[in-house]
């Protein structure tokens, strides 16, 4: 019989809006060069997709992830105004993606404050006053309500210490104001307890109130590893790490449920620099790097394993030899950054 042919992973592409189509198309060439066995399936989301007379989320589209599990996402606009709900929380609702991950790690050539960073943080992505349960009480005063369930306390701190487990970290430390919000964050603390306790007593764990890690975080981000928190305080400090490390246009981010998992640049569509060719690629190119990761951790392809290290390695070499885009100090452009990592693949 004849040998099976090597499997090409099915992803759906979602561009974007504004410099979305344009880093969109870096990573397309970055995989075509490095050989990556992924199959794209393009799909329309925000103003795009309003463009062409569909819904902000077409069904469509929908539909393609729930079929082909995994997707790459670039920033979506979502327009002002009533009637229309954010992209990344209509896919985390409708998915039921409940883990947003957002590696922040120090890279050369690109100078900041700290040196040697590299720590994840893991976000329960689904309650807390994130999901924006609002409701006026009288005119003039209005309540915003924290819900935090078991079951999700739960799952994510499973998540985490599972997460922590695959990738072979060492330490889990939890993000809370239990000392204020008792039943809420209490709850996740007593989770986040339990799970480590009964499950995962090799990896080590600790808690802290959230304002003294903080501090902690900005006087030596090293001294952490993994960083779990609820979905309202994972949002403010992976913004707060990114900036550790050069900004939102360096860290990459993932969406992840039990059944489907979408990757995306977290930045924004930045439409004043759209088709300037001044948009910096990076943050789109090592999502995609998480997401072959992904491919190669759950569908057991080291094919997808190997091309994530040597783009990552690309990268990070084109940065440690200044070939940076302008946000960065440097002088390329969108295409000739990403040119420079399709170059230093091969060394």
């Amino acid at each position: 019989m004849p040998p099976t042919a090597p499997k090409i992973h099915k992803v759906v592409l979602i561009p974007g809006d504004g410099i979305g189509t344009e880093i969109s198309q870096c990573v397309r060439k970055v995989f075509d060069a490095v050989g990556a066995p992924i199959e794209w399936i393009e799909r329309d989301a925000g103003l795009s997709a309003l463009d062409k007379g569909l819904a902000l989320l077409p069904e469509e589209t929908l539909e393609s992830i729930i079929q082909h599990k995994v997707a790459l996402k670039g920033p979506c606009t979502t327009p002002v105004g009533e009637g229309f709900t954010s992209i990344n929380v209509s896919l985390r609702k409708k998915l039921n993606l409940y883990a947003a991950v957002r590696p922040v790690v120090s890279m050369e050539g690109i100078k900041t404050r700290f040196e040697n960073i590299d720590l994840i943080i893991v976000r329960e992505n689904t309650e807390g006053l994130y999901a924006g349960v609002e409701n006026e009480v009288v005119p003039g005063v209005v309540t915003s309500l924290k819900v935090a369930t078991e079951a999700a306390c739960m799952r994510i701190a499973r998540w985490a210490f599972r997460f922590a487990t695959v990738r072979k970290r060492k330490k889990v430390t939890l993000f809370h104001k239990a000392n204020i919000m008792k039943l809420t964050d209490g709850m996740m603390m007593r989770c986040v307890q339990k799970v480590y306790e009964d499950e995962y007593p090799n990896i080590e764990y600790e808690s802290l109130i959230i304002d003294a890690g903080c501090m902690k975080l900005v006087q030596d981000p090293t001294r952490f590893d993994i960083l779990l928190m609820e979905n309202l305080y994972g949002d403010v400090v992976s913004d707060l790490c990114a900036g550790l490390v050069g900004g939102l246009g360096v860290t990459p981010g993932a969406n992840i449920g039990d059944d489907q998992a979408v990757f995306e640049a977290v930045h924004g569509s930045a439409p004043d620099i759209a088709g300037k060719n001044l948009a910096n690629p990076l943050a789109m190119i090592l999502s995609g790097v998480m997401m072959l990761q992904h491919l190669g951790d759950t569908k057991h392809d080291d094919r997808c394993k190997k091309a994530a290290k040597v783009i990552r390695e690309a990268a990070t070499l084109a940065l440690k030899e200044n070939q940076k885009t302008r946000d960065l100090g440097g002088e390329l452009g969108t295409d000739a950054f990403t040119q420079a990592v399709i170059d230093r693949m091969a060394k």
